[in-house]
């Protein structure tokens, strides 16, 4: 029994190491993987000195970063200001616990293994808290720094987040209702037959757009705006203090590209018309985590595509559009999809498909609502 013991926490422990070092290391190459495809896109030609293709320039700027000197603003709380940043960071690492790399139980070192670090029936919740957590950061940031700057940028950028969790929050109880469970590894074999990305796709899409405004990327990137003259809550941090907000930031990306795979896109599942043939993950196990790693650089693409090509929206407009949008919206899917399967399940299969249609409808008039509602303010303004 206690070798049994021992066998086990030796398995989580590679497991969480694994991950871990997955992650940092997809932080560093995600940096590159933005830069030269920014690049592509805007007609230049990116880090290209360090190594071949600039591969080594992520390892460059970490040696840059690890010795560049660290200022401490005289009055600010030295405690706070320490763990601010990896209060931020550590919630982009710990939310990867409970995400499915592959099938539940894999034959590996003469025992069964699940490529997941901790499978809990109640995953979906597991994430929705701990994703909550990295505000508590950005707020500690921008008040331990002791400058009215940092502090509304903080603020700011915390009022966002709260904001825009709440329409995240309906899209993960969009995915609830129609896997029927919390369970990760459940919500990915539901979607063995068809992609909920295909049965709810204004979810999928809204989704997508939240999970911007949480990790702060372009175009809902305030800190970095041209009025945020002093970078909002992280103009005080220098060094690697600054590294981990930065490493958090991309870490996140990976995680939340790695969630809407597994919520709307199948997870580590293969396409579901390649249900059943050689190249099924059913057939060779090995195949999920692959399967899942270019899901996660697709969206991951998406993510940059966004920042190359949309203009940041302004403040005010952001809020706006959160309260006002996306929030009413998600709510409308929400009820749909609960109908769609309500209906489906008493009546006849065929009504699941009256939810994308219904779905479909419901945001093309939101569309149409914020055109109308712009001409009236521009011809308001003329």
């Amino acid at each position: 029994m206690m070798l049994s013991d021992w066998t086990l926490w030796l398995e989580w422990l590679v497991k969480s190491l694994f991950v871990i070092f997955a992650l940092l290391t997809g932080f560093a190459y995600l940096t590159w993987y933005e830069r030269r495809a920014l690049a592509r896109i805007q007609a230049r030609i990116g880090p290209n000195r360090a190594g071949p293709l600039g591969l080594l320039q992520p390892i460059a700027d970490a040696v840059k970063l690890i010795f560049k000197e660290e200022l401490i603003p005289a009055k600010a709380d030295r405690t706070l200001f320490f763990w601010a940043p990896v209060i931020t960071m550590v919630p982009s690492i710990i939310l990867a616990a409970t995400i499915p790399f592959g099938l539940e139980n894999v034959p590996l070192f003469g025992r069964e293994i699940s490529l997941a670090v901790a499978n809990i029936n109640v995953g979906v919740l597991y994430l929705m808290s701990i994703a909550s957590i990295a505000v508590y950061g950005i707020v500690l940031a921008g008040w331990s720094s002791n400058n009215k700057y940092a502090m509304l940028g903080g603020l700011r950028s915390s009022a966002q987040m709260i904001s825009y969790e709440l329409s995240l929050g309906l899209m993960f109880v969009t995915t609830i209702i129609l896997a029927d469970s919390m369970n990760l590894q459940e919500i990915v074999q539901q979607q063995s037959g068809m992609w909920f990305a295909v049965i709810q796709p204004v979810g999928a899409l809204i989704f997508l757009i939240v999970t911007l405004a949480e990790v702060n990327r372009a175009p809902f990137d305030m800190p970095e705006a041209e009025q945020e003259l002093t970078a909002g809550y992280h103009s005080e941090y220098s060094g690697m203090k600054f590294a981990l907000f930065f490493m958090a930031e991309y870490q996140k990306m990976i995680v939340i590209s790695m969630i809407a795979a597994t919520l709307f896109f199948g997870g580590y599942r293969e396409l579901w018309f390649l249900q059943g043939t050689i190249l099924s993950v059913d057939r060779f196990w090995w195949l999920g985590p692959i399967y899942l790693l270019l899901k996660v650089v697709v969206l991951l693409f998406f993510m940059i595509w966004i920042r190359a090509t949309w203009p940041r929206i302004r403040y005010d407009r952001l809020m706006a559009f959160g309260w006002k949008v996306l929030l009413p919206l998600s709510l409308a899917i929400a009820f749909i999809t609960a109908a769609g399967v309500l209906l489906s399940q008493d009546l006849d299969p065929l009504f699941i498909w009256s939810i994308p249609i219904v779905s479909g409808i419901a945001g093309l008039f939101t569309v149409v609502m914020i055109y109308r509602e712009l001409r009236r303010k521009a011809y308001e303004r003329a």
